[in-house]
């Protein structure tokens, strides 16, 4: 009979390089994901510049040393001149009048008030008493002019009054007009005379401030714009 060589160490032998091959195959395929296994290879993606100095924007994690914001203006000296005042452009800003509040956390000057307008009263009575017939007369508008007298007859209409005691009532409301504010004062007035006797009077002064753009801190306090002064017969 002729011999003929198994088949089945063919097969066998077959078999074995076919496995080797894979498992060649299967080597460089795990060495090209890495050693762990793990599904996307860390060289997938390029990493952000920066990595491992902070987050994945590539940025530092915490803020570094030095200002945060931008730098703030560097507060320039106010320079004087040989009288001490200011020079222009030099002097440091006022509180309130670059937009910010002062540095006490107070807030910008409030707008007078109707205890302001009673207080003017007060002061002008307060300063005929003392015999400063030029600060009372300053106290009416218009730098006294709206009293219909100089600074001369107005002190002369006290020369024969030795004091004066007012009572001050509650204020009525704030009325607006065109570009003022006016309000009443109500009073009741005792003025003792140089001989002893009393005189009573009876009224009102009616303040008035303006509120209009450009107006100066004068002109926007309240002062004695008209008086409606009447004498009580006994």
């Amino acid at each position: 009979m002729r011999s003929h060589p198994p088949r089945f160490s063919a097969f066998v032998l077959a078999l074995a390089l076919t496995g080797a091959i894979l498992s060649g195959a299967c080597g460089d395929k795990t060495a090209a994901n890495g050693s762990d296994g793990e599904g996307d290879s860390a060289d997938a993606l390029p990493a952000p510049e920066g990595a491992g100095r902070g987050g994945v924007t590539g940025m530092p994690a915490t803020p570094g040393p030095g200002q945060i914001g931008p730098p703030a203006d560097a507060a320039t000296a106010p320079q004087f001149d040989e009288d001490g005042n200011p020079l222009p452009g030099t002097a440091a800003p006022v509180d309130g009048v670059d937009g910010t509040l002062p540095a006490d956390g107070g807030a910008v000057a409030a707008e007078p008030t109707p205890d302001d307008a009673v207080a003017v009263v007060r002061d002008y009575y307060a300063a005929i008493n003392h015999g400063q017939f030029d600060q009372a007369y300053a106290l009416w508008s218009d730098g006294g002019r709206a009293s219909g007298q100089s600074a001369q007859q107005f002190a002369a209409g006290f020369a024969d009054t030795t004091g004066v005691s007012v009572e001050l009532l509650p204020p009525g409301p704030v009325d607006a007009g065109a570009g003022q504010r006016h309000i009443e004062v109500p009073v009741a007035i005792t003025a003792t005379q140089r001989d002893g006797s009393q005189r009573k009077y009876v009224g009102a002064y009616v303040l008035r401030r303006s509120v209009v753009d450009g107006a100066s801190d004068e002109q926007r306090a309240w002062r004695i714009g008209s008086a409606d002064i009447r004498e009580v017969r006994p």
